[in-house]
């Protein structure tokens, strides 16, 4: 039976050292707010939302809600983010993903300043976590996978890593930062070839293909730490499950994330954190 690396003890740790950096930052007047740029009415942007709200709340990050129709016009999401940028009073903004079809991702992107750019949607701050230089914030969720296997004591100094997942959304963030830490990382998709034997050959299996069940019992062995970044929902089960089929892999690896309650729960606090350091920054 493998250990279950869950995520609430993680976003706790975090949690308790944003506490005091927040008292600080507001007694040198500045308080921390977030803005939450949201398309639509989608259950995963409403849920992650609900998420973000309460963990902001918890250390004392402030959050300003836009919400758009889904019809709403390009210029009109471009002119949200750009008061966003000139509002001195916002150091981080989210901007829920995938936009509506017919808005262009990269173009409100671009309307954004870098600066305030919390979850690596300009391509200042991904191309700084793809190059691994410092500067841009990395992926919320990405950086979430790495903080999530320190907290549990997981070697990534010339381990091994397989991705499953190439978006630059999670798998190729991830793949950065495993690599910033010295880890020997492939990254494998839905096209790969022969993708069991890949996974198995590695010590840490990151599933991020955004495809339910990818990571089987085939793809793992005995002494494995399985990370699931997956959120799909099950239809027949009425429930949320990963990218990786919990059932059949859990018997077999030495740990595993499970889904709800592993990296997601960590994702809110890496958010929170990077709010905090983006405020942190106006006073630097």
């Amino acid at each position: 039976m493998a250990e279950l690396l869950r995520g609430a003890p993680v976003a706790a740790s975090i949690q308790d050292g944003l506490v005091p950096r927040v008292r600080a930052l507001r007694d040198s007047g500045v308080v921390p707010a977030l803005a939450i740029v949201r398309v639509g009415t989608r259950s995963d942007d409403l849920s992650y939302e609900r998420a973000a709200e309460k963990r902001c709340d918890a250390v004392g990050v402030e959050v300003q809600k836009h919400v758009l129709p889904e019809g709403c016009s390009q210029g009109d999401l471009e002119r949200v983010l750009a008061g966003v940028s000139r509002d001195p009073l916002v150091h981080g903004c989210l901007l829920f993903r995938p936009l509506p079809s017919g808005l262009d991702e990269a173009a409100a992107a671009a309307a954004l300043d870098p600066a305030k750019d919390v979850d690596a949607i300009t391509e200042g701050s991904l191309l700084s976590t793809l190059a691994g230089r410092l500067g841009g914030f990395a992926p919320c969720t990405a950086e979430a996978v790495v903080a999530l296997l320190d907290h549990y004591g997981v070697e990534l100094d010339g381990s091994e890593v397989c991705v499953v997942g190439r978006s630059l959304v999670i798998g190729r963030p991830v793949a950065a930062l495993l690599l910033s830490r010295n880890a020997t990382v492939t990254v494998c998709h839905t096209h790969t070839r022969d993708l069991s034997v890949c996974c198995r050959r590695a010590d840490v299996i990151v599933a991020a293909a955004g495809h339910a069940g990818t990571v089987g019992a085939s793809c793992v062995r005995e002494g494995q730490v399985v990370v699931d970044v997956g959120i799909n929902w099950d239809e027949r089960a009425g429930r949320l499950v990963g990218d990786v089929d919990f059932d059949a892999v859990e018997p077999i690896a030495r740990a595993v994330t499970p889904v709800p309650g592993g990296v997601g729960s960590v994702t809110t606090s890496i958010l929170a954190r990077h709010v905090v350091e983006a405020a942190e920054r106006t006073l630097a």
